[in-house]
């Protein structure tokens, strides 16, 4: 099933994308607590999911796609965590930022030899040990369509296409063999990320902080696809354009770890609730600073996964 958040004359509402519209699942059921929102349907668990089966092949209105206000599926989800799963991705980045620090240096060149053999920019040993991963502000995701000013403390402006899988069941100490268990479903999660900010504080061996945090730097949808709907997420599509070009077209299947070693690392000794969202990391070439190009004033970034969909956003500077 593919569910969705939107707003319908100022009020809120959990609703089911078919191919025939938009079912309304709060009005269809104002009485179930459990379609009263994203996050209390998630709680509910497979009942709720068995309850809005039902109503979907019931004769009710469809709205039309376009009729909606269309809301990020899990406007505050409980607990953000986005991981490194893509050694493409990494290596990419390692290569770009050495690039960058030889930029300036009076001989570009030897400067470029002499990072490359001090070894600092190599992947580091620890990320083929274990999934790395940092906490994001859960108040800070938006939605596909909303314009994402630019932060004023920031001139280099990036965003990041990455997969991410939303918690439907609380657990401790997972195995990874169960993890998948834990899965309510996919959304797509772009990071828009301000990379020079984000390159300043990184030596600081702590965050990322402002390189990630600022109002609606989060984008989530622009639905959720549950697992027995999207099986596989292993083997889906991942685009990104930039004004319509097209800076990436990678899989999904480059992944080095999975969500259930995500899950099960997670996990050690620590308690995963519903509604938490645990972003897979960029996919390879999946953002500007691996091409070390990045966005301007007024750029419309769409991003597109397999069987979810596509979400998009303007980038503007006040």
């Amino acid at each position: 099933m593919k569910l969705l958040t939107f707003k319908l004359q100022d009020a809120e509402y959990l609703g089911a994308l078919t191919n025939a519209g938009i079912v309304n699942l709060s009005a269809a059921a104002p009485e179930d607590v459990a379609f009263s929102s994203m996050q209390h349907f998630i709680e509910a668990g497979q009942s709720a999911l068995d309850r809005a089966y039902k109503l979907i092949s019931s004769d009710l209105v469809m709205l039309s796609v376009d009729q909606v206000e269309w809301l990020s599926p899990l406007p505050q989800p409980t607990q953000i965590r986005d991981c490194l799963g893509f050694e493409i991705h990494l290596k990419n980045c390692f290569e770009s930022a050495l690039k960058l620090s030889a930029m300036n240096a009076e001989d570009p060149v030897i400067a470029e030899q002499e990072l490359r053999a001090s070894g600092r920019f190599a992947v580091p040993e620890v990320w083929y040990q274990q999934p790395l991963y940092y906490k994001a502000n859960r108040f800070a995701v938006a939605h596909s369509g909303k314009e994402i000013e630019w932060p004023d403390y920031s001139n280099i402006m990036d965003f990041e296409l990455e997969l991410a899988c939303v918690i439907g069941k609380k657990g401790r100490d997972i195995d990874k063999t169960h993890a998948e268990d834990h899965i309510f479903g996919y959304t797509i999660y772009n990071d828009f990320s301000a990379r020079d900010a984000q390159m300043l504080e990184s030596p600081g061996m702590l965050g990322p902080a402002k390189g990630k945090d600022f109002d609606d730097s989060i984008i989530l949808g622009p639905v959720i696809v549950t697992t027995d709907e999207l099986s596989d997420p292993y083997n889906l599509r991942m685009q990104a354009r930039v004004n319509g070009e097209t800076w990436c077209d990678s899989n999904s299947n480059t992944i080095y770890w999975t969500f259930s070693d995500m899950i099960a690392h997670i996990s050690n000794s620590e308690t995963i609730y519903p509604g938490e969202v645990i972003g897979s990391g960029t996919v390879g070439l999946g953002c500007g600073l691996e091409h070390l190009r990045f966005l301007n004033d007024g750029d419309v970034v769409e991003l597109e996964i397999e069987n979810i969909g596509v979400i998009s956003n303007k980038v503007i500077r006040r």
